[in-house]
């Protein structure tokens, strides 16, 4: 069965001819599936009786339904994937790592969808609890799209976040699909500053990212000291940021790409004064800006939170020294929705 989800308009003209279907078709295909959303081919009512019938046969839109809802006090709403769909079945010892998280954030007139690209993660950072349980693969195309069409507030997103589960670098030919689909005029053709993707800092792919997109770059920094960073995040050793700031330099001379660096307060550790000023320097001259989280607790770490005042401290040393500088608001931290939280609890206490 082909699966139609993350197809390019191209592909399922390609597929359409094949299985000798008018070539017509295909942008027919386009407007039920990313236009209209449409999940059941039952529904294409400009498609003939003959052609929803051997479509049926041969192919599948890849639509799938959230398996668990979880709703935060505040509003922000965490859904579960099984993405066994459309692969091959899991044994007994994988089966409890097929699951993927996206989080649906609503603020005013804003509503955010953060998606997941892969199952765990191989960056190892210390403090990140999807890090913590391993890797388990990547996640298609029509895997990532699935998240963003198939949740209820699917109409509603004005913003899409890669910042769930996974590193997108690691996995950029399917971003780079999905991303087709969200900014094509076959697709969604939203505008690519509506996307922002978020990296360690794997330069290769981040360098063929720029080159192909106009999409908006995140970088997760936390410490500004190499040897620090790379304590915390072992991929520093192989991609320093040193080198992700300078090739962000680049390309990012006529600010026309926005580009953020996530810098998770830990306290004691990377919140004082000596930070703030070596994480200037670093970036003098560049326009970005610096969002401050607050780190979640979680178990199996060995970090802590910083205090408001010191977080405070920290934002206005920045700004201060010409750095653009905000505290993020920390939301679905009650169902494990936060930043660096996503690892499938429901999935874990169902398997139990």
């Amino acid at each position: 069965m082909t699966t139609l989800l993350g197809l390019s308009l191209a592909e399922l003209q390609a597929f359409c001819l094949e299985q000798g279907f008018p070539k017509f078709t295909a942008r027919q295909l386009c407007d039920w599936i990313y236009q209209k959303r449409v999940a059941d081919f039952d529904a294409m009512t400009n498609l003939s009786l003959k052609t929803r019938a051997r479509l049926s046969e041969i192919a599948t839109v890849g639509r799938t339904q959230p398996i668990d809802c979880q709703t935060s006090a505040d509003g922000t709403k965490k859904y579960l994937f099984d993405i066994r769909t459309g692969i091959p079945p899991c044994t007994p010892e994988t089966s409890t790592n097929t699951f993927v998280e996206s989080v649906y954030i609503p603020d005013g007139d804003r509503a955010t969808l953060c998606v997941s690209c892969q199952r765990g993660c191989k960056m190892g950072c210390r403090f990140c609890v999807t890090g913590q349980q391993g890797f388990h693969g990547n996640l298609s195309s029509a895997q990532i799209l699935d998240q963003i069409f198939s949740i209820p507030e699917s109409q509603q997103l004005t913003n899409i976040v890669f910042m769930g589960m996974g590193e997108p670098m690691d996995n950029y030919d399917a971003i780079r699909r999905t991303l087709d689909v969200l900014t094509a005029d076959w697709g969604l053709a939203w505008s690519p500053h509506r996307i922002t993707v978020s990296t360690v800092g794997i330069t290769p792919m981040l360098r063929r990212m720029l080159d192909e997109t106009q999409v908006d770059v995140a970088v997760s920094l936390h410490n500004p000291f190499p040897a620090e960073r790379a304590a915390m995040m072992p991929m520093e050793k192989a991609y320093p940021i040193a080198q992700t700031i300078d090739l962000l330099r680049r390309y990012n001379w006529h600010g026309q790409r926005r580009i953020s660096f996530e810098y998770t307060m830990f306290g004691g550790l990377n919140d004082s004064t000596r930070y703030a000023a070596e994480l200037a320097r670093l970036l003098r001259g560049l326009r970005c800006r610096v969002n401050l989280i607050r780190f979640h607790a979680s178990p199996g770490t060995p970090y802590r939170t910083s205090d408001p005042q010191t977080m405070n401290a920290f934002r206005d040393y920045l700004s201060s020294h010409g750095v653009t500088c905000t505290i993020r608001a920390s939301r679905g931290e009650d169902i494990m929705a936060a930043c660096g939280l996503l690892a499938g609890k429901k999935k874990q206490e169902t398997n139990q």
